[in-house]
């Protein structure tokens, strides 16, 4: 029986499946689910900034309103409703009272202070790990790439020293040199590195002409992404290596391993194919391992990364230009 134990974050996970944030990891019900089908661990869906600037206008207006009343005027209990981030650390707390599973929670902010403030809100619902969730939009900002990693890996910093959880980042795939940048997060202390994040595009309909705000959801190709980087940044990094996207069945998650990945996150097959399929990938993990005879993750990790890949080729822009020369290069799409 193969053992598929593994580590991620310094965290010990029983297998290296894990639900990644949605709407699936923010209610009870489902991350219950998620532990009877034998995730290795789950990522709580993502706190963001607006959320927090949200609660904090509230609170300022409706503590203002009172300013202009006299004192017989207004309650001695005013009606107060934070539903916003408060009630977040709230769901983070019974998520994890309710799983037997590792749970990592997921900050998206934007501003340094509450990046810093935030984790250590997070920290104290007794999470396992924590996920920095980083977006930047460069055709609205003054500031140059170079300036936005720059702030990012200093981010990464503030946090790691704030708060004695393991702490990961869930990194961009637009990075001019995601390489490069993935060591620099590494060397900031990042435990983890998750590859890679998936963005909201909006799209429009042109019958209406208005925007359309889709869900768009991951197939198999969108992995090929993230296994390039897995088997990239295998052996090259202390940080381990998560891949992320497009992993719908089992024979996705063994390729991600194969390629270097210490782990994997699913979400768009959970909505494809109900929770049910984690449950699938772990035992088709299982069965690739009993057939191929490895008995834990480490006899075979990397194996195909571009450390230890026979063709040392596979990885570099001449493979590219093979296959446009060849004769017939559409005899070979899948």
């Amino acid at each position: 029986m193969a053992n598929l134990k593994t580590t991620y974050m310094g965290i010990e996970l029983k297998n290296p499946v894990i639900a990644g944030a949605s709407e699936l990891t923010s209610n009870i019900n489902s991350i219950q689910k998620i532990n009877e089908e034998n995730a290795g661990a789950l990522v709580i869906k993502s706190l963001f900034e607006e959320q927090i600037q949200l609660e904090i206008a509230r609170f300022e207006s409706e503590q203002n309103q009172y300013d202009n009343m006299g004192a017989e005027m207004g309650d001695l209990f005013p009606n107060m409703e934070h539903a916003g981030p408060e009630e977040h650390l709230m769901w983070i707390r019974k998520g994890k009272e309710a799983s037997s599973i590792p749970v990592i929670a997921s900050l998206n902010a934007v501003n340094r202070e509450t990046w810093i403030d935030w984790a250590k809100r997070i920290e104290e619902t007794g999470v396992d790990g924590l996920e920095l969730n980083f977006f930047a939009n460069p055709e609205l900002q003054a500031e140059d790439g170079a300036a936005i990693e720059k702030d990012q890996i200093a981010v990464m910093k503030e946090v790691v020293k704030s708060v004695k959880i393991p702490v990961s980042v869930k990194m961009s795939p637009f990075y001019t040199s995601p390489v490069k940048v993935a060591k620099s997060f590494a060397d900031a202390g990042a435990k983890a590195l998750v590859l890679f994040n998936k963005f909201f595009q909006p799209d429009m309909d042109p019958d209406t002409e208005k925007h359309l705000i889709p869900l768009t959801l991951s197939t198999t190709e969108h992995s090929l992404l993230p296994l390039r980087y897995a088997g990239l940044l295998y052996g090259e990094t202390s940080a381990d290596i998560c891949a992320s996207s497009g992993i719908m069945e089992g024979k996705d998650a063994v390729k991600m391993l194969l390629a270097g990945a210490d782990t994997v996150q699913v979400v768009s097959t959970l909505y494809r194919n109900k929770i049910a399929q984690l449950g699938k990938i772990v035992k088709d993990i299982e069965a690739w391992m009993d057939e191929k005879g490895y008995a834990s993750l480490n006899d075979f990790r990397g194996k195909l990364s571009r450390k230890n890949t026979p063709d040392p080729w596979t990885y570099k822009r001449a493979q590219y230009a093979k296959l446009l020369m060849k004769p017939d290069p559409l005899s070979i799409i899948r």
